[in-house]
């Protein structure tokens, strides 16, 4: 479902932004274009804020810009069916979406190149619809392209999980044996770890922790924009918004059951590693920043908060 952003949040954010790439642009240390990373619930409207700040960035502050989804990035079609076969019991692997069902060769080759403006840098590109809505690999001629010589200042890197970070094995079997102990819920569920086996929280943690070390780690950004809510209910009501939509859209899509399906596969990950991400990516790099976004219902814009 497609929203308009007011100008004014998106003045707002860049206002905090804008300071961190003037200082990359003039660091001497800089390797490459300013990297802003912005993650978001399902539902959130991230691919609207990445237009948003994208048209922004490039058409007010003159910044050579592109964009980047972590979607982008998902194995093609023949190897997600290879993970989805190869972990028949690991409920989180069966559709794309977690840690595990991504190319980290693809990603890291993406990310190298946009640094090297000697060679030409090509924008991976995923299409959900193809395979009966599996989703498959765009056709390589068809990615776009970025010329070599031609320098980009900033890419901005939006994705669900982008900003999470992996917990030590203990943790996450801290937290899944809370959970296990915890009451049964039903409705919109926010608590679902034990809905699954700790060996397969544990592979999605590992498949994280390779993400963050090869190119989706606190190294790999310079400013983290996040887009929140004070109510984790509200990731249903949006995503049920947004298939309300695709059906008068195209006239097909989930019915509201199989949506409350779908996100409830995404509540383990919010689970383990929202706290951390909401408590800030950087830690005491002054050089970085973050913003905290929280949305309403009606994903308006309530506090933002500088982490």
């Amino acid at each position: 479902m497609s929203f308009k952003i007011p100008e004014e949040n998106i003045d707002n954010v860049l206002r905090h932004v804008i300071p961190h790439i003037e200082a990359h642009a003039k660091s001497q240390a800089a390797n490459g274009p300013f990297i802003l990373g912005l993650t978001g619930l399902q539902g959130s409207g991230k691919s609207t804020w990445t237009d948003a700040l994208v048209d922004t960035l490039r058409n007010r502050h003159n910044y050579k810009t592109i964009n980047i989804s972590l979607d982008d990035l998902y194995l093609d079609h023949d190897d997600l069916v290879r993970v989805r076969l190869e972990n028949p019991q690991n409920k989180l692997l069966q559709t794309r979406g977690q840690p595990g069902t991504h190319d980290t060769e693809l990603s890291v080759s993406f990310f190298k190149s946009v640094r090297d403006s000697s060679q030409e840098t090509l924008l991976p590109s995923f299409d959900k619809s193809l395979f009966n809505g599996e989703g498959g690999r765009v056709p390589f001629d068809k990615w776009q392209r970025i010329s070599s010589g031609e320098i980009i200042d900033i890419v901005v890197f939006e994705g669900w999980c982008v900003g999470f970070q992996p917990l030590e094995e203990d943790q996450v079997r801290s937290r899944w044996n809370g959970a296990v102990k915890g009451s049964n819920q039903s409705g919109y569920v926010i608590e679902t770890l034990k809905d699954h086996a700790i060996e397969h929280l544990l592979e999605v943690n590992g498949s994280l922790r390779q993400y963050c070390e090869l190119f989706m780690g606190p190294g790999h950004f310079d400013y983290l924009v996040h887009l929140d809510t004070d109510d984790l209910v509200n990731v249903y009501e949006w995503r049920i918004q947004q298939e309300h939509a695709l059906w008068q859209w195209k006239n097909r899509g989930m019915s509201d059951e199989e949506v409350v399906s779908f996100v409830r596969g995404y509540m383990p990950a919010y689970e383990l590693y929202l706290d951390q991400l909401r408590a800030g990516l950087f830690s005491d790099d002054k050089d970085k920043g973050q913003l905290r976004l929280i949305l309403d219902k009606e994903r308006k814009v309530t506090n933002i908060y500088n982490v």
